[in-house]
């Protein structure tokens, strides 16, 4: 068993370096980013996970948009419902954020059925800030993990197309340690730009004060936002979800 698990973490290596050219060689299996797993020692993680396959499942045929991402996802279920309500609800929107998620656990759900049977015409992708706050992970690590969640997708909801975001701004200033490694990540992942139905997008500056400062009146922790903060979200990307779910 623990020999498949390595030999699947170096096909997902394989898979990643090639849609990042930049990813340099590393042992696959140090490689936590790229490593499935799920989060089971959370109760309440593996509850969400059987309600959303029910969602899922309940609702397949009505599903055209997907969110996928951690708890500034998940958040349109609390501080961004009303805006959710009203720009994405007319898509059949399905949102599989889960607060705390990094790309090794998107990954696990993906490869356990979460959006098998979809025939969604449009994804919405955002991951990876949890990478950088959970253990400050490689840039190239955290990109290849995304990489792969790509291939995931790409492999379950071939005609889908992508809105690949970038990873949103964290901290107060530029020069936060935690928001210039999102940034350096953010810089690998402009590489999968129209790739296999990819549209690559960083909203990021709409968030931020002329001087580049994150206030609290967006984010009130610095990292997630509040209503105003998933509004100006919203604003930003309807156009592109607009086009793809017209297509």
């Amino acid at each position: 068993m623990i020999r498949m698990r390595g030999l699947w973490i170096c096909v997902l290596a394989l898979q990643a370096a090639a849609l990042v050219p930049s990813l340099p060689a590393v042992a696959a299996e140090t490689v936590a980013a790229l490593s499935p797993e799920p989060r089971a020692e959370r109760d309440w993680w593996s509850t969400r996970f059987v309600e959303k396959l029910a969602e899922r499942d309940a609702r397949k045929d009505e599903i055209g948009l997907v969110f996928i991402g951690d708890s500034i996802t998940h958040g349109w279920e609390n501080a961004g419902e009303a805006v959710w309500n009203e720009y994405f609800a007319q898509y059949g929107a399905f949102n599989i954020g889960y607060s705390g998620d990094r790309t090794e656990h998107v990954l696990w759900r993906l490869q356990h059925g979460e959006v098998e049977g979809l025939k969604a015409k449009g994804v919405v992708i955002m991951i990876g800030t949890n990478n950088t706050g959970h253990s400050m992970e490689a840039a190239e690590n955290t990109a290849a993990g995304v990489a792969a969640i790509l291939g995931e997708i790409k492999k379950r909801l071939p005609r889908a197309k992508v809105l690949l975001l970038a990873i949103f701004p964290r901290g107060e200033d530029s020069a936060h340690p935690m928001r210039v490694l999102n940034e350096d990540i953010n810089e690998r992942l402009k590489k999968l730009d129209r790739r296999r139905n990819v549209r690559f997008l960083d909203i990021n500056d709409i968030f931020l004060t002329d001087g580049g400062v994150l206030t609290k009146e967006i984010m009130p922790d610095l990292l997630h936002p509040k209503e105003k903060g998933y509004r100006l979200w919203a604003e930003a990307i309807a156009p592109s979800v607009r086009e793809m779910m017209d297509k």
